[in-house]
């Protein structure tokens, strides 16, 4: 009964390979290009680009809508980032309604980012939505957007909302905000 050392040779050559594998594993995964925010990878808009007309008589609009991308836990010290899903709708059973601008400010008033600078048709029922990643916390706990819109003359305005969503363990958290016509 004896333990051949070429057996345990083999064992240790083959726990080095593996070794080398997973460490070569993470330094590959570490050095690949960063996963993009969703918030910042766009919607399709260029299919939604429409050329508007002054011919066609709409009437425009702003829209102000609070977004957390953070929220306060426990203490002013300590926040908890949340996912958002801002909501862009049609409520008009027949008209299109168009939105000329999408502006993201964070906290400080200052312009994250603009999400199309053309405007962009929306059919009638339809939604269109921006997310804000949970790990995009940017906008802070004080986080808006102001949507410039235009529709036709005895069309609905659009509806804004937004859902903002985190888990944690068994720990659930949500609550949505509505957006407030501005002049």
């Amino acid at each position: 009964m004896g333990i051949s050392i070429r057996g345990t040779s083999s064992i240790k050559t083959l726990a080095r390979h593996i070794l080398l594998a997973a460490t070569l594993g993470v330094v590959l995964f570490a050095c690949s290009e960063p996963e993009p925010i969703s918030s910042v990878t766009p919607v399709n808009w260029k299919q939604r680009f429409i050329e508007l007309n002054e011919s066609d008589s709409l009437v425009a609009g702003s829209t102000y809508l609070s977004v957390y991308s953070q929220i306060y836990s426990r203490s002013e010290s300590r926040t908890h980032d949340l996912t958002s899903t801002i909501s862009m709708r049609n409520t008009s059973l027949t008209d299109s309604i168009y939105m000329l601008k999408a502006d993201y400010y964070n906290t400080h008033g200052e312009l994250l980012r603009t999400y199309f600078k053309n405007p962009i048709f929306i059919s009638p029922m339809e939604t269109i939505e921006i997310v804000i990643d949970e790990v995009d916390n940017e906008g802070g706990t004080g986080a808006n957007f102001i949507f410039d819109w235009a529709v036709k003359d005895e069309t609905h305005e659009p509806l804004f909302e937004a859902v903002m969503i985190s888990t944690s363990g068994q720990q659930g958290i949500s609550f949505t905000t509505q957006g407030v016509h501005i002049h």
